[in-house]
């Protein structure tokens, strides 16, 4: 992947049922941010991961201070009377080095749309971006070593 936003043409795909499993993790991980479950969807990072986003000025680090972090957002949704759904697609996914001795590793870049919709209101695109993961499996689970969000217009 690169920084552009492209992944170059001669990237080697992964396999389809590795390509099922990274969609059906992150319909799991949207849909558990989407239900205020912030700290399960937390588990979706490894002990060590980063969270990082162009429009914040540090990224969030280790799985606990995500948690931490993710529930004081949600907190503040719910005080609003807002609900929120994010809308992920468009993944490529490549093989990567292993890391931390996983058993596999694959770079992700996608697309997602964030949707908001105030209590009694109309749904309205609240912002759009490019996300790059790095997940790593461990068994039969996918975990995010590294994600860095890029939010359009930023």
């Amino acid at each position: 992947m690169t920084a552009a936003g492209t992944a170059p043409a001669t990237a080697p795909a992964v396999t389809a049922e590795a390509y099922a499993q990274i969609l059906q993790f992150y319909a799991g991980h949207m849909q558990d941010l989407d239900t205020g479950a912030a700290e399960e969807w937390a588990e979706g990072f490894t002990e060590d991961g980063v969270f990082a986003q162009n429009v914040k000025p540090e990224p969030w680090r280790g799985r606990t201070h995500i948690a931490t972090s993710m529930r004081r957002g949600l907190d503040r949704l719910a005080e609003r009377g807002v609900q929120r759904r994010h809308w992920l697609s468009m993944v490529v996914a490549t093989p990567a080095d292993p890391v931390d001795g996983a058993d596999d590793t694959v770079r992700t870049r996608y697309y997602a749309v964030v949707f908001e919709t105030p209590r009694g209101g109309q749904a309205s695109v609240y912002l759009s971006t490019t996300g790059e993961d790095l997940l790593v499996r461990r068994g039969a689970r996918w975990f995010i070593k590294h994600r860095e969000i890029f939010h359009d217009g930023a």
